[in-house]
């Protein structure tokens, strides 16, 4: 096991006469130490890996046994209702309209949606719960694929956050800070680990088109203060996947690479006097929309795909943009070597309406998130890609507005919600967790979102204290200097 650090590099412009020679001498002392110690491990750090791609800041030499190369992150924007989906609390049925107790609420705050009204009567769920798969797991009747290949996932019902709202909620889970601007997963997987292929992005955000619900901003997939080359690119549905990526009219593929040339000799110049790394991302966001031009209609053309297979992601397959479309390419950017892809699926914040709301969004998502993971196993791709499915928070057992007999809502509810996770070393077939019988309260094998992330870059071969970056005196991570991995998740 490593023991190395990424602490990333330290800057070089405006350093003073003496600076510069203590920082040179110490360097130099380093690498004549290290090489005499372990000059095997020194060289292989630099080393590319053989497929094309380019090595994060973490070289090749991991920190812990890689158990997934890639992660498929389908993110249900809004929060799902955990009652609804995976965790059956029959208790709400029985006391439907009843009161939420005190003895449960146990004081915690509620957002300003719900925290004026008179009464927090409990909602029981609509819909009905069957037990499915060797190890008798309950499932909504709302995802009956999902049941089908529920011995492959790994469920957990003890997920929490910090953040009660939507925007803070979601910065949280995609970048482990409420407060914008810190990188994303993808950001720093891409820093991390780098790259497995030279022609497509490390990190590719899809979403889902038309969905009116909280807005998704681009600083969700951003670098933050890494280098800009770490930020995720969006591919879209339409004549252009990538914007900007196609030539102008009148410009030739050849006056584009001319004109590329001269800009790098010009950016390496400026790069050298100014010694400024930015101007290196430059460079290099530069070659790989170059290089996108040929590969990016390659991988979006579904043309060659079995019929076989667009049926097992169903009908919407064939709709570019749809959350169907986007898991089929989610499938073949994975193929290709595309080591973080972020799926974004809005829809899910049901203050009112939720049995209409939730049955719309299951009926959209269920079978092509099931067709993913029963696709990427049998094309021997599951075991080493993690697929991870989940939103921001859950929702509370009590009805937001007036309860009726066919009609209800619920709010915003950090304190427990339920995610899965399936392939990439995770234990299949897995429950982990619980909640109260209100689903308010977690009473086993709580999950926070720094936890998460930890266990996340462990499955990846990646220490979460150990991936650091400096930025404005101080070594940021992930994790912030939070996060535990949770063994009991791991295979």
């Amino acid at each position: 096991m490593s023991t190395q650090h990424c602490t990333g590099h330290l800057p070089t412009a405006g350093l003073s006469r003496r600076a510069l020679l203590s920082r040179v001498g110490l360097g130099l002392g380093g690498i004549a130490l290290a090489d005499l110690v372990n000059p095997p491990r020194l060289r292989a750090a630099g080393q590319a890996p053989s497929h094309g791609g380019v090595p994060g800041i973490l070289g090749t030499d991991l920190h812990y046994p890689v158990k997934a190369k890639r992660v498929i992150f389908l993110f249900m924007a809004g929060g799902p209702s955990q009652i609804e989906t995976f965790d059956d609390k029959p208790v709400l049925r029985t006391r439907n309209g009843e009161q939420l107790p005190d003895s449960v609420r146990q004081g915690q705050r509620l957002t300003g949606m719900s925290g004026n009204q008179s009464s927090l009567p409990l909602a029981g769920s609509q819909f009905g719960f069957s037990q499915h798969g060797a190890a008798g797991t309950w499932v909504s009747d709302l995802l009956p694929y999902t049941a089908k290949v529920v011995d492959d996932l790994c469920i957990v019902r003890s997920m929490h956050t910090d953040a009660i709202n939507h925007d803070p909620a979601i910065t949280f889970f995609q970048t482990g800070s409420q407060i914008a601007g810190r990188p994303s997963m993808g950001a720093w997987t891409h820093y991390g680990l780098g790259s497995d292929t030279a022609d497509l992005p490390a990190f590719v955000v899809l979403i889902t088109p038309g969905k009116v619900d909280q807005p998704l901003y681009s600083r969700l997939w951003g670098s933050g203060f890494l280098p800009s080359e770490h930020q995720g690119v969006q591919f879209r549905s339409g004549k252009d996947a990538v914007l900007y990526l196609a030539n102008p009219a009148g410009v030739t593929p050849q006056a584009r690479r001319l004109l590329l040339d001269r800009l790098r000799d010009l950016h390496r110049d400026a790069a050298g006097r100014l010694g400024d790394g930015t101007v290196d991302a430059r460079i290099a966001q530069y070659e790989m929309a170059y290089r996108m031009q040929a590969s990016v209609p390659g991988v979006m053309d579904i043309s060659n795909e079995r019929e076989e297979t667009l049926a097992l992601y169903g009908p919407d397959a064939k709709k570019p943009g749809t959350f169907a479309a986007n898991c089929l390419l989610a499938r073949r950017l994975a193929e290709r070597g595309v080591k973080f892809i972020q799926l974004y699926h809005q829809g899910w914040d049901q203050h009112d309406s939720l049995p209409k709301g939730i049955e719309r969004q299951c009926r959209e998502t269920d079978q092509a998130s099931a067709a993913l993971v029963t696709d990427l196993k049998r094309r021997g791709l599951l075991d080493d890609t993690l697929v991870v499915w989940g939103g921001e928070f859950g929702r509370t057992s009590y009805s937001q507005g007036k309860l009726t007999a066919t009609n209800y809502g619920r709010d915003h509810h950090p304190r427990c919600f339920s995610i899965w996770m399936a392939g990439g070393g995770v234990k299949p077939g897995y429950v982990h967790g619980a909640t109260d019988d209100f689903a308010y309260n977690i009473v086993d094998g709580g999950v926070h979102v720094h936890d998460f992330h930890a266990t996340l870059l462990r499955l990846l071969g990646v220490d979460h204290e150990r991936l650091t970056y400096l930025h404005q005196g101080r070594r940021f991570r992930l994790t912030d200097v939070h996060g535990t991995v949770v063994d009991a998740l791991l295979a």
